[in-house]
């Protein structure tokens, strides 16, 4: 009969090793796990880069147009853009640097007549675009009246009626004189009613301003 113990020596042997190289393997195993813990526990939480601030309604925004208007070109609805002449500052700190673009539309337009009104033009701002972000906004509407021209009519008119009078004297002495007058009159009104009044035309960079009619929120770094 063959001799056992050189062979139970042997498989105890192997299982020895194999035992050992189980609790090795483990071991390896969870070593990285730990390592990842105790880096996380390290690492601090990272706060956010922006934070909200509020604009309060009734903020006056200073702008100058970036884009051309006029009573007698311009349509409702065509876009208008303008951009901040100065910062909007809250708390001590800029939440709307200068530069900052607004967008809006005009809203109405009265080119210049012979016989009605003043030529005007309207428009409204309703958005902001600040750094990648744009928000929308309500603001108070802007107008742009034509200067009255008034003055210049009764000149005009004046001078009708001073000639008139001139004339008719010459040829008709008082008599003629006040008929002459009437009719030189007449024809000074005639003048005013077929010539056009001002327009309203406002290139870029013209100054204007706008009030926020109700709150907007912006984000602003907290840098």
């Amino acid at each position: 009969m063959w001799d056992m113990k050189p062979l139970l020596i042997l498989t105890l042997a192997t299982a020895l090793a194999t035992g050992a190289c189980t609790t090795t393997a483990s071991d390896t195993a969870d070593t990285p796990l730990a390592s990842v813990k105790g880096e996380a526990a390290r690492t601090p939480a990272v706060r956010p880069a922006y934070r909200e601030v509020t604009i309060p309604a009734g903020t006056t925004l200073p702008l100058a147009l970036t884009s051309a208007l006029a009573s007698d070109s311009s349509a409702v609805e065509d876009a208008v853009t303008a951009e901040l002449t100065s910062p909007i500052r809250i708390d001590g700190r800029d939440v709307l640097p200068g530069g900052t673009l607004l967008s809006g539309i005009v809203t109405e337009v009265d080119g210049s007549g012979r016989v009605k009104g003043r030529a005007m033009v309207a428009f409204r701002f309703t958005s902001l675009r600040t750094g990648d972000a744009r928000y929308d906004i309500e603001a108070e509407p802007v107008s742009h009246l034509a200067a009255a021209t008034k003055g210049e009519d009764a000149t005009k008119i004046g001078i009708g009626a001073g000639a008139g009078a001139i004339i008719g004297g010459i040829v008709g002495g008082k008599d003629g004189a006040a008929k002459g007058a009437a009719i030189g009159g007449g024809a000074g009104t005639g003048v005013v009613l077929a010539t056009k009044g001002k327009e309203v035309r406002l290139g870029p960079g013209t100054d204007v301003t706008t009030r926020l009619t109700a709150p907007v929120t912006v984000r602003v770094s907290r840098n």
